[in-house]
């Protein structure tokens, strides 16, 4: 039978393809949860995140001392291993976590240990940044998803190699080296905005000026042991990345808008779930990705009727995920059934509805009405869907309500469904926030600002004008 292969080339005629099948910046199905307690879920504190940090931290200089004692003895290459796994491996979850700016509830530490991770890895900051910003838009979209590991058919030669990225890293320094010198590939140009393009340039450099200052190191010194700490970790301990990275949407489907058929979650044991910041909760990450890493296993808990269930055990998802793909290899167009996925009515989003103005008030010149006043409590949203319009209401902490539109203006999310975090709001699809003191944007990747509405209350009900707050005051 002739094997017929897709283009997964980000950008490449694919991406046409699943714009005109409407699987682009598309509305993905969320299961129903109870409002409050998804809030409760996506509160963040800095103590967690911080013990998790810490013990990564001092395993690794723990066993890079280990190492270093024992250079030329064998108890060396066991002492590096660990070093390596926990620099090239654990360092991915720690990149991640601190990428969707979740991690801590301090933005300077979500940075600082962002940027750590990223240079283990050799990943570019902003470049993976926005890339996994476009994994969460389409996930395994063909065309669109720049980190689809497996492309179909996946022979077992490549697969193999994932675990010594001999080929993958060194592509990745050669880009660097291309973007430290301004030529930015088209790939990159293609879901990352122009300006921040030049941010490339710089991140670049800095990484190409460690490696090469490491390198020259060993080579005055000649001696490999420099390099054994910085740079060839990222070699050496990608395996355990590659380890966890495969049970995450190995095998499944491509082109759906269903997290629970493209998206694996796995049971994994305390020791792994530490080293992977409890990212076999993957299915959940994906729905929810404002929810914080430690609290994964409690939304696991509360969705789990709605989703298919998760495996036993990481064993037993390797034999189904390997099984999988040998059959892909002969066979690219197989897809796995998954009849275990959990029917889920009524599961759509539901809008308040409430058109023109209908409080029992004495004016009625043209304001519409919110809702009632008491149904926010501090750090809640409702979201208000007037006409064709979708407009999101916050309480702040302080009881103050404000009035914004509904949609993120990065990637088109509802608002209402993202956390109120003080006087910030987290988009719920790339957790990009916005201050809803003025509307502007603070954490990456929103950059435009939201449009603000006057509110105010009569007879306990919220009524606006929804006339921006800019086009008043120009006026």
């Amino acid at each position: 039978m002739a094997v017929t292969t897709r283009d997964y080339r980000v950008g490449g005629p694919e991406a046409d393809r699943a714009a005109a099948a409407g699987l682009v910046e598309a509305e993905w199905f969320r299961p129903p949860i109870d409002p409050e307690r998804l809030r409760q879920l996506q509160v963040r504190g800095n103590a967690r995140a911080a013990i998790d940090t810490i013990a990564w931290l001092g395993l690794l200089a723990g066993f890079g001392y280990l190492a270093f004692i024992s250079l030329g003895t064998w108890w060396a290459i066991p002492a590096f291993a660990a070093y390596g796994a926990l620099y090239g491996g654990a360092g991915d979850s720690r990149w991640h976590e601190c990428g969707h700016g979740t991690a801590f509830k301090t933005k300077w530490l979500n940075d600082v240990v962002y940027y750590l991770a990223s240079f283990m890895l050799l990943r570019q900051p902003t470049l993976w940044r926005w890339s996994h910003v476009r994994h969460h838009t389409d996930t395994i979209v063909v065309g669109r998803d720049a980190e689809i590991i497996f492309p179909r058919p996946s022979t077992p030669a490549s697969i193999a190699l994932l675990f010594v990225p001999v080929l993958n890293v060194p592509k990745m320094v050669v880009r660097s080296a291309k973007h430290a010198i301004g030529r930015i590939d088209d790939e990159a140009r293609s879901f990352i905005p122009a300006d921040e393009l030049p941010k490339l340039k710089w991140e670049s450099r800095a990484y190409i000026a460690i490696l090469a200052g490491t390198t020259a190191w060993s080579v005055a010194a000649w001696t490999i042991v420099p390099l054994l700490y910085v740079g060839l970790p990222t070699i050496y301990g990608a395996w355990l990345m590659i380890f966890f990275a495969i049970t995450q949407h190995a095998g499944l489907r491509e082109d759906v808008l269903d997290h629970r058929l493209n998206t694996r979650t796995v049971y994994m044991n305390p020791v792994f779930r530490f080293l992977y910041s409890n990212m076999n909760y993957h299915v959940e990450h994906h729905i929810f990705p404002t929810v914080p890493y430690y609290a994964l296993p409690a939304l696991h808990q509360e969705l789990k009727g709605y989703l298919a269930p998760a495996a036993p055990n990481t064993w037993t998802a390797y034999r189904d995920i390997l099984s999988t793909l040998g059959r892909q290899w002969r066979d690219p167009a197989y897809d796995q059934l998954r009849d275990d996925v959990p029917t889920v009515p009524d599961a759509a989003r539901t809008f308040v509805n409430t058109g023109h103005t209908v409080w029992a008030g004495d004016r009625h010149d043209g304001m519409f009405d919110l809702g009632p006043a008491n149904a926010l409590g501090p750090g809640s949203a409702l979201q208000v869907d007037i006409g064709d319009e979708a407009y999101a209401l916050f309480c702040l902490d302080d009881g103050t309500l404000v009035c914004t539109e509904g949609l993120c203006t990065h990637g088109q999310a509802y608002l209402a469904e993202g956390v109120v975090i003080d006087c910030l709001v987290e988009c719920p699809k790339h957790n990009g926030r916005f201050d809803l003191r003025t509307g502007a944007p603070v954490r990456l990747p929103a950059t435009d600002p939201l449009a603000l509405y006057p509110v105010e209350i009569r007879n306990g009900r919220v009524v606006s004008s929804l006339q921006p707050l800019s086009d008043e005051v120009s006026s």
